[in-house]
C-alpha cells in the first residue's frame, strides 16, 4: 500500500494537470482499511452506534471484509454523525464536535490517506494547517522571519465567521472534480457529506458544512480554501501588488503582509467579494488591518498611539528590541489564550480532585504543563510561560489544601511534592528567533 501512495504522490508532482481516474480500490480494500483502523485513536469516544474500536477489532478480519464488500458494491452508507458541543477556549461559545461512527471513522483514513498523497503536490506553501510536515510553529517562524526581514508595514488579520459549518458542498465537489476523475470516489465523498447529524436524538441533513471530528473534514476544508483563497492569492491578487505581499494560513485563520497600506486595503475589500461568492463570511470581530513592522513603532508614536499588536494561532505578535535597540518581531501567550488554559486547569481540578490519589493528581498536571509548555515555549514567551507554571502551582496549593478543614499540606509540603514529580521548568523549546541563521 505504501508504495501505490508514493506512485500516486510521484504522478500528481510529476503532472500537475492530471485527473486520478482509478483510485478507489486503494481506499477500499481489506489492507487499506486495516491501515485505517490502526490510526483510530482507542480512547476517542464512540458514534451513535456506541461501537469501540475495541469491540469492532474482536472481528477485526470479518468486519473488514464485510466493510470492503459493501464499499466495492458501493451499497456502504455512512451514519450520521453525533454532534457534542464543548467549550470553546476563551469564549463563552461553545464548539460543535462530531463523533463519526467507528466504521465511518476506518472509511475517512482510509479516503484521507489516498487524497492527502495527491493533494499535497498542489497546495501552497502559504499553507499550513493540518498537513504532514507542517505545523503551527512552522507558520509562526515563517511569519515571524518575513515580518523581520522583508519590506512589510501593515497587517491584515481575518478570520472566516462558522467556516467548517458553512462549507459549500457543491462548491467542495466542483473543486475536488480538478483533480480527482474517479466516480466513485466522488460518490462516496458526498455520501460522507450527507450522512447527516444527529442531535439531542434528532437526525437532521448535513447539505452544508463538512462534519468535524472526523479525519476527512480538515483535507477537505483544506481543499476548499486552497482553492477560495491560497490560489487566489498567489497566483492572482499578489500580481496585481507593486510592493511586496505574504500570506499565511492555518485552517480558517488567515493573515497577510503588505508593504503599502493601499494594498492592504485592497486585499480587505476583495477578499471579503471573494469569500461571498463561494457562500462564506469573515467574522468582523476577528479581521481588521493594522500598520505593524520596523517602522510602525516610530510611524504610531508620531501621532501620539501604540504600536498596535495582533493575535495568530494564540501568539500575541508585538513590535520589540533587541538588547542593542533594534526591532524585532516578539510574541507572547495571547491573554485569550492564558486566561482560558487557565481555566481550563482550574475546572480539571476542581472536578478531578475528590477522585484522584494525591500522587495521580500531581503527574496528571505536570502532564498538563507539559503540554501547554511543549506549544507556547517559544523564543521571547519564556516570562508568560513561567507565570502560567506559577499560577498552576497556587491553583494546586490552595485545591489540594481544601481537601482538609486544616492547613495540612502547607506550601512547603506542596513544593516537596513537585519535586516528588519532576515538575518542569521553563525551558524554550522552539527557537522562533528571527535573527537565527538557517541551519546547514
Amino acid at each position: 500500500m505504501a508504495r501505490d501512495l508514493t506512485r500516486i504522490n510521484e504522478r500528481a508532482r510529476n503532472k500537475p494537470k492530471e485527473r486520478f481516474t482509478s483510485i478507489y480500490h486503494l481506499m477500499s480494500g481489506p489492507e487499506e482499511l486495516r491501515a485505517g483502523y490502526e490510526a483510530i485513536d482507542g480512547a476517542a469516544a464512540p458514534g451513535i452506534d456506541g461501537v469501540t474500536k475495541e469491540e469492532y477489532g474482536k472481528e477485526l478480519e470479518s468486519n473488514l471484509q464485510s466493510l470492503s464488500d459493501r464499499l466495492k458494491e458501493m451499497s456502504y452508507r455512512p451514519k450520521p454523525v453525533r454532534r457534542t458541543y464543548i467549550p470553546k477556549p476563551g469564549s463563552n461559545k461553545k464548539r460543535p464536535l462530531g463523533m463519526p461512527c467507528l466504521e465511518d471513522k476506518v472509511v475517512q483514513n482510509a479516503v484521507r490517506a489516498v487524497l492527502e498523497q495527491i493533494y499535497e503536490a498542489y497546495f501552497e506553501k502559504s499553507s499550513y494547517g493540518y498537513r504532514p510536515g507542517r505545523t503551527q510553529h512552522g507558520a509562526l517562524d515563517e511569519l515571524g522571519r518575513t515580518i523581520q526581514q522583508k519590506k512589510v508595514n501593515y497587517v491584515v488579520e481575518a478570520d472566516i465567521k462558522g467556516f467548517f459549518d458553512h462549507v459549500n458542498q457543491e462548491w467542495l465537489m466542483k473543486f475536488l472534480e480538478h483533480r480527482i476523475g474517479d466516480k466513485r470516489v466522488l460518490r462516496l465523498i458526498v455520501r460522507i457529506l450527507k450522512s447527516g447529524i444527529m442531535e439531542d436524538g434528532m437526525v437532521r441533513a448535513s447539505d452544508e458544512g463538512v462534519p468535524q471530528g472526523g479525519s476527512l473534514s480538515p483535507l477537505l476544508s483544506n481543499i476548499y480554501l486552497h482553492y477560495v483563497l491560497d490560489l487566489w492569492f498567489e497566483h492572482r491578487f499578489k500580481k496585481g501588488c507593486r510592493g511586496e505581499a505574504y500570506y499565511f494560513r492555518y485552517a480558517d485563520d488567515y493573515l497577510a503582509c503588505f508593504q503599502y497600506k493601499e494594498e492592504a486595503e485592497r486585499f480587505l475589500t476583495e477578499m471579503k467579494e471573494r469569500l461571498e461568492k463561494f457562500h462564506l463570511e469573515i467574522e468582523p470581530g476577528k479581521t481588521k488591518l493594522m500598520e505593524f513592522g520596523r517602522f510602525a513603532e516610530e510611524s504610531t508614536r508620531r501621532c501620539g498611539r501604540e504600536p498596535e499588536q495582533f493575535d495568530f494561532l494564540g501568539f500575541t505578535h508585538y513590535c520589540g528590541k533587541t538588547r542593542n535597540g533594534h526591532f524585532k518581531v516578539k510574541r507572547k501567550t495571547s491573554k485569550k489564550k492564558f486566561r482560558a488554559k487557565l481555566r481550563e486547569a482550574k475546572e480539571w481540578l476542581k472536578k478531578e480532585r475528590s477522585h484522584l490519589k494525591r500522587g495521580e493528581l500531581l503527574l496528571r498536571a505536570k502532564q498538563k504543563l507539559d503540554g501547554h509548555l511543549n506549544y507556547y515555549a517559544i523564543t521571547d514567551n519564556g516570562r508568560e510561560c513561567a507565570n502560567f507554571r506559577h499560577q498552576m502551582e497556587r491553583l494546586l496549593n490552595r485545591w489540594l489544601n481544601r481537601q482538609s478543614q486544616r492547613d495540612s499540606d502547607p506550601w512547603e509540603r506542596v513544593k516537596a511534592a513537585l519535586n516528588w514529580v519532576k515538575w518542569p521548568s521553563v525551558r524554550i523549546k522552539h527557537n522562533l528567533d528571527p535573527f537565527r541563521r538557517e541551519s546547514a
